[in-house]
């Protein structure tokens, strides 16, 4: 349910002013001698039966818009959301005939007494077998629902991890050292979210923890991460950002290439957005970012060409990353290039205040991101430009004894010539270095590809 209630007040009080407007008007001694064409009731009569009929219908919209607000969480709230309309449209036809029985029996015999009987006995029928199937159909929600406590949801959940251990080591790779973990609910871990069902923890990423899921459907295993929404307090922008939410989530789920990392499902659960994606085994660059642990010369310029690739592609699609950094690019034990989290940076920042935006990392961000301008690919290629540098020298290009003083340096201050740090890097790495760490727009590269092939050009007069 949303966390705001305030939704409910504005119906309860119109019913509540509809049945006491009822008698009210009818007592009126303009009421007594009205009468209404067609139907066979006084005018204080047809008043009180309008007002009861009213307050049943805005009884009914109120059902009908609590079953949309519910969220559908596979437990007590998912079997409130899915038998709160039918439960109420038998309880909306039961008071109806008490209303006409009381009040219209006039209108009845209009109608025809077998005529009404049969329509009524219709109406109850229907509503009693739609109200049966969906509580026979959420069977599963309501023993969740009525557990005897939270902490019997967790054992049950960790019962159920323990019991598919053997299965995990079989069928599901090891744990990613860069995949770092997502958000507890109300102070418990879920057991489900959406529908995968949560195996274990497995870290905390730039939107919160990070969770070991799995499809049942296709026994398929996500990494799955997650982020706050229920510290959110206003209705309005709670929807604004939930919509910002799953749009950024649905145009980074369009992309699709062999070296970024795909994304299946995204969705919001008791105040907890989601992102379920491929889970790979592997290692994070930034594990060889630092000396004595450097690649080769050329097996970091063929990495970071690959990257380009995979950032052109997603530019092209109008998607940019926002956060490009070594511990966002995997290597698997394949070696085989991934790039993860495209858009988690705008995804995180959709949750925090104007005063507590984050929109990347700081060491890597490009001066029109530090700016707060609108960025485009040119940006990524910047931060990747700053990873290449790492990759290559075992340090950052702009540092400093302060994070405000790093991010003057990034927008003031030249980069140092990375000759100068490793002097046997060739000249034409000097030459991309300077040219993708170019502080103003149109000197940097236009695209990445062109960063790409630059890259693979020095490869091959290396191998020359």
């Amino acid at each position: 349910m949303s966390k705001s209630w305030t939704w409910i007040i504005p119906y309860i009080c119109a019913i509540l002013a509809t049945l006491l407007a009822g008698p009210l008007l009818s007592n009126l001694a303009v009421t007594q001698s009205v009468s209404i064409p067609y139907v066979p009731l006084s005018g204080p009569h047809a008043i009180r039966l309008f007002a009861n009929l009213l307050a049943l219908t805005i009884l009914w919209i109120l059902a009908f818009t609590a079953s949309q607000k519910i969220p559908d969480n596979g437990r007590g709230s998912g079997f409130l959301r899915s038998l709160v309309l039918p439960l109420t449209t038998l309880i909306v036809m039961l008071f109806a005939h008490k209303v006409f029985k009381t009040i219209g029996l006039p209108l009845i015999e209009q109608i025809g007494p077998s005529r009404y009987a049969m329509g009524y006995a219709i109406g109850l029928l229907g509503s009693a077998l739609w109200l049966t199937a969906i509580w026979v159909l959420n069977q599963h929600s309501l023993r969740v629902a009525f557990a005897s406590s939270r902490q019997t949801q967790r054992q049950e959940a960790q019962a159920l991890s323990e019991h598919e251990d053997k299965e995990q080591e079989e069928a599901a790779p090891s744990k990613p050292t860069s995949l770092v973990a997502t958000s507890v609910i109300n102070g418990y871990t879920p057991s489900m979210l959406g529908r995968y069902r949560v195996l274990k923890e497995l870290g905390r990423g730039a939107m919160g923890l990070v969770y070991l899921g799995k499809d049942p459907t296709i026994q398929r295993f996500v990494a799955i991460k997650t982020m706050r929404l229920d510290h959110i307090d206003q209705d309005d922008k709670l929807q604004e950002i939930k919509t910002r939410f799953f749009r950024e989530a649905e145009s980074t789920g369009r992309l699709s290439h062999p070296n970024i990392v795909t994304i299946y499902d995204a969705g919001d659960e008791d105040g907890l957005g989601y992102i379920a994606m491929e889970l790979i085994e592997g290692t994070p660059l930034s594990q060889s970012a630092r000396k004595p642990n450097l690649m080769p010369v050329n097996e970091v310029l063929l990495t970071i060409a690959t990257v380009a690739d995979a950032l052109d592609y997603a530019h092209q699609q109008g998607v940019v990353h926002r956060d490009i950094k070594p511990a966002n690019i995997m290597l698997t034990k394949d070696r085989v290039v991934k790039v993860m989290d495209f858009g988690i940076a705008k995804m995180a920042s959709s949750s925090k205040t104007q005063t507590n935006i984050v929109m990347g990392t700081p060491t890597y961000m490009s001066p029109e991101q530090i700016a707060g301008k609108k960025v485009d690919g040119r940006s990524d290629i910047f931060s990747l430009g700053i990873v290449l540098f790492e990759l290559l020298t075992g340090q950052l290009p702009f540092t400093a004894d302060n994070l405000s003083a790093v991010l003057f340096s990034i927008t003031h201050h030249p980069h140092p010539p990375i000759q100068t740090v490793r002097p046997d890097l060739p000249p034409m790495v000097q030459e991309i270095v300077d040219r993708a760490l170019q502080k103003e727009l149109p000197h940097r590269y236009r695209r990445a590809d062109e960063f790409a092939s630059e890259l693979r050009a020095c490869l091959q007069s290396l191998a020359a």
